[in-house]
């Protein structure tokens, strides 16, 4: 394999599968089945997933809820999504810790670097749940902390499309995929790939990106194998 640690970030609208909010639990099963592949060629694996499909923060203010209040919601809102995950992944015999920013002893374990790395090492798939702790930080952002911390070798983010490419290839038939690209040019072209504060976090840590279609089966292993899947972001 060519990366020995990864952390697979999600997002929680891939979990609607075909419904419209909540959690599909064929999407769940097919998540859970493409992570026990990779864990069963060695590599260690960590999980950061989104909460859109329960909650999103950033449209709080329209219901009447501040920001900050908003934001919380959508933390706890990944920590569900991540005791769905958990679930999953044991079902099919997976051991596996959910590990938060947010302090909830009877559901989780608090986030320590220590600890997730030792779980790591011994071969237990870690989900980070509750973001960075803290609001006006997307899961993105706390994807990539999370990595720089636990010292992956990458961050795959795990999309329905199967790449980066010129534009939204849902909306535009002559958008263009990129192989590969360098930070810079991301930033230059103005191409969406996350947000720009977890962005600079990968590109000042010289973290690389890889964004692939996780919804493809095996799509996840031959990523992890170092296989032309998606788009690389590098340096």
């Amino acid at each position: 394999m060519k990366y020995k640690r990864v952390l697979l970030k999600l997002s929680g609208e891939a979990l609607i599968g075909g419904g419209e909010y909540g959690i599909d639990p064929k999407m769940l099963s097919h998540y859970a089945n493409e992570i026990n592949d990779v864990i069963n060629q060695k590599v260690e694996i960590a999980i950061v997933i989104g909460g859109g499909n329960i909650y999103r923060g950033i449209q709080s203010e329209g219901a009447g809820f501040d920001r900050v209040q908003g934001d919380y919601m959508g933390m706890l809102a990944t920590i569900i999504n991540g005791m769905a995950l958990q679930s999953a992944l044991e079902s099919i015999g997976v051991q596996t810790r959910l590990l938060t920013a947010i302090r909830m002893e009877q559901v989780a374990e608090p986030y320590i670097r220590r600890k997730a790395m030792r779980h790591l090492e011994k071969g237990r798939v870690v989900i980070f749940g509750g973001g960075t702790g803290n609001p006006y930080f997307t899961t993105d952002t706390a994807a990539t902390l999370r990595a720089i911390e636990i010292e992956s070798d990458i961050i795959l983010k795990g999309t329905r499309v199967d790449g980066i490419y010129t534009s939204d290839p849902e909306k535009d038939q002559y958008a263009k995929k990129f192989n590969s690209i360098k930070f810079d040019e991301v930033l230059e072209k103005k191409l969406k790939v996350m947000d720009l504060t977890a962005f600079t976090l990968c590109q000042e840590n010289h973290l690389p990106v890889q964004v692939f279609n996780m919804n493809k089966k095996g799509n996840l292993s031959a990523v992890c194998k170092g296989e032309n899947v998606g788009t690389l972001v590098k340096l």
